[in-house]
């Protein structure tokens, strides 16, 4: 099980510190582009198939505002913009980094 100890912004990255000691710092815009939710990467209709919407960014979609932790699993961003939907995996932030 991944455990997310600390977690920060640091100019324009985010700081993770992780349960085993390690550390990763990912930039925020690249977070904001990896934005795991239906509004930013689609979802499959009826038939399984996935059309990713085009999402237009200005400079207050790479601010980010505030974190929420969600359970034990995952981080949820708000961003200046207001875009608050994506839950980001503690996997996905590993990846990221």
């Amino acid at each position: 099980m991944i455990r997310l100890i600390n977690n920060t912004v640091i100019g324009n990255e985010l700081a993770l510190v992780w349960g085993d000691g390690s550390e990763c710092y990912i930039q925020l815009e690249t977070l904001r582009k990896h934005c795991p939710c239906a509004v930013c990467q689609g979802e499959p209709d009826a038939m399984g198939y996935v059309v990713k919407p085009a999402v237009a960014h200005t400079d207050l979609s790479f601010q980010l505002i505030s974190m929420q932790h969600v359970g034990g699993y995952a981080l949820q961003l708000k961003w200046a913009d207001g875009h608050s939907s994506g839950i980001y995996s503690y996997e996905l932030l590993q990846s990221l980094d």
